[in-house]
C-alpha cells in the first residue's frame, strides 16, 4: 500500500509545554504506547482500552502534551482511498512527560 504522510495543520505544537500530569490508567497506557512509536487511532483505542481515542488524545493535549496527528493516505480493504490519523509524540511531548516523571509523577 502506498502511504503518504502529511502533517495535520489543525494541530500545532506549543513551544513551551508544562504537562500537568495524570493518574488515569487509560492516559498512562496511551502515553506508554506513544513513547514507543507512532500509533493509529484504531490501535490506540485497543492499547489504551478506550472507545474514543481522539477524545483521549484531546484530554492529554489539554493537560499539556502537544500530541501531533499526521494524516496518511491509505487504501482500505475495499480498495477505497482514506485518510486515517496516526498520533505521535513530539520532542516537546517527550520532554514534558519526562520532566513531570522526574518530579515524582505517576509513581
Amino acid at each position: 500500500f502506498p502511504v503518504t504522510i502529511a502533517p495535520d495543520r489543525t494541530r500545532t505544537a506549543q513551544n513551551s509545554v508544562k504537562f500537568t500530569g495524570t493518574d488515569n490508567p487509560r492516559h498512562l497506557r496511551a502515553i506508554a504506547a506513544l513513547l514507543k512509536r507512532p500509533i493509529s487511532r484504531q490501535e490506540l483505542d485497543s492499547v489504551a482500552g478506550a472507545a474514543n481515542s481522539p477524545e483521549l488524545v484531546a484530554e492529554l493535549r489539554r493537560r499539556g502534551l502537544p500530541i501531533e496527528c499526521e494524516r496518511i493516505t491509505f487504501i482500505d480493504r475495499d480498495g477505497l482511498k482514506c485518510r486515517p490519523g496516526v498520533y505521535h509524540f513530539t520532542q516537546a511531548c517527550r520532554r514534558a512527560f519526562w520532566d513531570w516523571k522526574k518530579q515524582g509523577g505517576a509513581q
